[in-house]
């Protein structure tokens, strides 16, 4: 690259800058560049033709004035003639500024394409590199229609230079990935992987993350490359650290080319040929050697780099699955690392080793690491390594060691993270299925589930414990007792109350003649609990009491006083009402026998795959979850001959976010289920969708209960009907579409950014109040409805909605609520979120109820704003300026000047911008009156980092004081939102 001339020092703009950094004050830099701004418009309409230098000079005040922050609308066409310079820098500039300023849809497109056209023809590398730097930067489909069929001419070109071939083939990657359809190589494809075999290592490192993105979608036009790569791992892997010095880092060779060879060979099947795959083993082996050498450095760089080939190396070994001997050994290795006193490196170990557990080669290798597993499950700090230490107890788990990780997951559990439970729970309840000999410790593995973590026991859980129950007669007996004792405690969950009402109800007379579990005694401990339990739970409970007199006549008249009584036959809730009303007419009218068949015990269910599996599954995503069944004998010993899930191979994530993978608050499992037959190819079956005649007419609904039926009297058994319909507004309510938000929503949204509780809406019927909290890119918020009034809402329904995008962008559970709000009281509702990419709307909350018989439909929008996943992040002054400068792209910028509507109170600015979720950094800005803050983004898809900076014009008159709030993130959707956002609180 020829050097820069004394004279191309551009003195008028060092000025010019020097004059900016010299204002004292923001009106006086926007004067000066006002100033400037008229200069250089009058130079470009002036006559008098300027020559390249001034163009130039005043082509990069432009330039820099935009960086600043200002708009630029004029010098378009002066950037543009740069380009036909044969001066370097004057091209340089030019390139710099159309990279910069110029958008895919301007007009002068066509003009800066001929130049670029003009600057590929003219084989001066120097200006070919430019040109090619430009294509890439813009990256627009025009570009792509006009030089995709060039590109790989000069990319493969005998006398390219090595400099241009690895623009080119960089440039070619970025085409592909923006417009695939007309990157098309075709006849290049041979000469392209041939560049693998190139002398100059620049251009194999640029050249392999083209091929390596090329085979990803068309794997069998370029699958000549595996045995070129394997050729130049090799010559890599053998080479001492002072043979590729140019390419040496820390005294590892060629880290970087490496990890790519490694990862382009994960696009293939284990090489065909005996050499070729000789030679690859024996690569892989001299790597695995080579981690255990002594270091030949103590910085943290050289073991980084080592590390780096080393997890890649192994990732081929498991992608391959066919070599024991690297396998157990890739085990060992992992093992070294599970204490190694790096954060990362524990975590990285950990993941790699769920992958291995799945494998028959390494599976008892794994093995024989669980106790320091089990260690880091119960001493780790960071959530997400303990999170990975769950999962690999998961995967280790077989017969022989199922009683101690169940035990110790159900140890864990107890002091578990909040947003790891529910899986927690699904994982405990699989592995006790499917390992269970003794069906005793199933019944009191899923019991002491229920009673440690009994809010995250989904409905699937305890579903499935009944089925077994219900499908064992060996051990249905013991269930009962066990199941009695349970509900003896003071503080017993409500799911526990579920499950002793179905088994009571169904099994109750195995245990009745023990006169401590007399059936009077099982009856009065199950109502004990009717009070304190939900609508759905107390139907379920009725049906378990008309079980009872047809188990034990002699309870009949003390159930049938309870069915009588008014708080039943004349309950509120018209489910309820109409049990108690059917159940009580059912007991007096039918005769023994009648009542006997109407009332018999449930039938065994059909066998299908497990509903708690097909949780996890729909939890962790398509392909996360590997399912080995066993044989035929040994699926035999489990409910009747069912299928059973296995081993489950945790899918690894990437390793820079902490298990994205993971739905921690089982937000993608709330889809509503229809009641209607599966399709012919999904296994995923509710355990109740076909139980018998009763569940004909039995859906599913939002929070998967099973909806009641609609006919009791016609059903098998009444403990079927789950509690459902209760929970559904009447079709006068439903029918009415949601009102539109309330003109207030923006404002109402607006001040719940900077905190998280308070009041969302009132009025003189109705209250809402809100309390939220948020860890990492997971929510949990409580609304809290009051009825102001002195009379009952009935038909009271909530649902919350994503508009448009939003629903790709976050994902909303919401529980349902009481469908009658009692005068003067308040019931709750939890909603769970999870932010998978960064959002701008709201999602919708509508409220409708019926007051005296008038429908009433509200509806607001939810104060869920992408702040609220912020994660306050400390930093020195030195990083943070630092930082700020590396984000110094137009579109990573926003910023605002806004005049103050409140005083300039320094505690109360300090306390919104906490509020807004970012650290306050003290002592960093020069100017002590200036705020910065930093904090990261977190959602599923990425983390963005944020820098904001608030000055405030305190010295000003009340009035006319003002802002300017400049946010810098890494996406520029994300700096424009805060931006908005907080510009508001001020």
């Amino acid at each position: 690259m020829p050097a820069v001339s004394k004279g191309d020092g551009m003195r008028g703009l060092a000025v010019f800058i020097s004059d900016i950094r010299n204002c004292k004050s923001k009106e006086a830099e926007i004067k000066r560049i006002n100033k400037e701004l008229a200069n250089i418009r009058s130079k470009f309409k002036g006559d008098k033709a300027l020559d390249g230098y001034s163009k130039k000079k005043y082509v990069c005040k432009l330039l820099f004035i935009f960086l600043l922050g200002h708009d630029i609308d004029f010098g378009h066409m002066e950037a543009v003639n740069l380009l036909s310079s044969n001066k370097y820098t004057e091209k340089q500039i030019g390139y710099l500024f159309i990279s910069v300023l110029v958008n895919s849809n301007s007009e002068l497109i066509r003009l800066i394409n001929n130049a670029i056209k003009n600057d590929l023809s003219s084989r001066n590398p120097t200006f070919m590199c430019l040109a090619l730097h430009c294509i890439a930067n813009v990256g627009s489909r025009e570009m792509a229609e006009a030089f995709a069929g060039e590109i790989p001419r000069i990319l493969v070109a005998g006398d390219t230079m090595d400099s241009v071939k690895q623009s080119a083939a960089l440039c070619l990657l970025r085409l592909y990935k923006a417009s695939p359809d007309l990157v098309l190589m075709g006849e290049w494809t041979s000469r392209v992987v041939h560049l693998l075999n190139d002398q100059h290592m620049g251009v194999v490192t640029a050249a392999i993350s083209l091929i390596t993105c090329l085979s990803s979608k068309n794997p069998d036009e370029f699958k000549t490359c595996v045995s070129l790569a394997v050729s130049r791992l090799s010559r890599i892997v053998s080479s001492a650290s002072t043979d590729l010095q140019d390419y040496t880092y820390y005294f590892v060779p060629a880290p970087w080319l490496s990890c790519k060879l490694l990862r382009l060979l994960q696009c293939y099947p284990p090489p065909e040929d005996g050499a070729v795959k000789g030679r690859l083993v024996e690569c892989l082996e001299t790597i695995l050697n080579k981690a255990q050498e002594p270091p030949k450095s103590k910085k943290v760089q050289h073991s980084n780099a080592k590390n780096a080939i080393l997890f890649e190396a192994i990732s081929l070994i498991i992608h391959y699955d066919s070599e024991p001997n690297l396998l157990v050994r890739a085990c060992n290795q992992l093992g070294q690392f599970l204490q190694h006193r790096e954060t990362n490196l524990r975590y990285l170990a950990l993941e790699s080793m769920c992958t291995l557990a799945s494998s028959e080669f390494s599976h008892e290798a794994v093995k024989t690491h669980i106790e320091t597993v089990i260690n880091a499950l119960k001493t780790e700090r960071d959530v997400s390594v303990r999170q990975r230490a769950a999962d690999l107890l998961y995967a280790m788990c077989d017969r022989s060691n199922a009683k101690q990780i169940v035990a110790e997951m159900l140890s864990y559990l107890e002091t578990a993270d909040y947003s790891i439970r529910e899986e927690m729970v699904l994982k405990v309840a699989i592995l006790a299925e499917k390992y269970a000999v003794d069906y005793s410790w199933y019944v009191d593995t899923i019991l002491n589930l229920i009673r440690i973590a009994g809010d995250y026991v989904s409905e699937e859980v305890w579903y499935r414990v009944i089925q077994i129950v219900i499908n064992r007669d060996d051990v249905q007996g013991y269930a009962a007792k066990t199941v009695f004792e349970a509900l003896q405690a003071p503080a017993c969950h409500e799911n526990m109350v579920k499950v002793g009402g179905y088994i009571l109800g169904e099994f109750g007379n195995l245990i009745a003649g023990d006169p401590r579990s007399s059936p009077l005694v099982q009856f009065n401990l199950l109502h004990s609990k009717f009070h304190l339990c939900s609508v759905p739970t107390r139907a379920l409970l009725l049906s378990a009491y008309i079980k009872f007199i047809n188990l034990f006549p002699e309870t009949k008249a003390t159930i049938q006083e309870v069915l009588r009584s008014d708080s039943q036959i004349r309950n509120s809730d018209v489910e309820l009402q109409q049990r108690a009303v059917e159940y009580l007419k059912l007991s007096s009218i039918a005769s023994t026998d009648v009542l006997a068949t109407v009332l018999e015990e449930m039938p065994p269910f059909p066998e299908r795959e497990s509903s708690i599996l097909a949780k996890l599954k729909k939890k962790k995503g398509p392909g996360a979850v590997s399912v080995e069944l066993e044989d035929g004998k040994e699926r035999g010993e489990l409910n009747g001959g069912g299928d059973r899930g296995g081993d489950a191979a945790i899918a690894a994530s990437n390793a820079s976010t902490p298990s994205p993978s993971a739905d921690l608050l089982g937000l993608r499992s709330a889809a509503p289920v229809s009641g209607a037959a599966p399709s012919a190819g999904s296994l995923l079956v509710d355990v109740f969708s076909e139980a018998g005649p009763a569940a004909t007419s039995a859906g599913v609904n939002d929070d998967g209960f099973l909806s009641a039926l609609h006919a009791p009297e016609a059903s098998d058994s009444p403990l079927v009907e789950g509690p459902g319909d209760s929970d559904s507004a009447p079709p006068t309510a439903a029918s009415e579409d949601p009102a539109p938000p309330l003109p207030e929503s923006d404002e109402l949204l607006n001040k719940f950014v900077c905190k998280n509780n308070g009041v969302l809406f009132e009025n003189q019927l109705l209250q809402i109040g809100i309390k939220s909290e948020y860890r990492q890119n997971l929510g949990r918020m409580y609304l809290f409805y009051g009825n102001k009034t002195s009379v009952q809402f009935v038909s009271f329904n909530t649902t919350v909605s994503c508009p448009g995008e939003l629903q790709s962008q976050l994902n909303v559970q919401t529980k349902t609520v009481e469908p009658l709000v009692e005068g003067g009281a308040q019931v709750q509702q939890v909603i769970n979120i999870e932010c998978l990419t960064d959002f701008i709307d709201a999602p919708l909350l509508n409220i409708k109820f019926r007051y005296g018989g008038a429908l009433q439909n509200i509806s607001l929008k939810l104060p869920v704003t992408i702040n609220k996943f912020f994660q306050p992040t400390e930093m020195a002054a030195a990083d943070f300026f630092q930082r700020w400068k590396q984000l110094s792209q137009p579109q990573q910028e926003a910023q605002k000047i806004f005049k103050a509507s409140h005083g300039m109170d320094t505690e109360v600015l300090k306390a919104k911008l906490l509020g807004l979720g970012t650290a306050l950094l003290e002592n960093v800005d020069p100017n002590p009156e200036n705020y910065v803050c930093a904090g990261v983004i977190q959602t599923k898809a990425q983390q963005v980092g944020c820098l904001l900076r608030l000055e405030p014009n305190a010295q000003a008159q009340p009035g006319e004081q003002m802002y300017r709030l400049t946010l810098r993130s890494s996406k520029d959707t994300v700096s424009q939102r805060v931006c908005d956002l907080l510009a508001e609180q001020f």
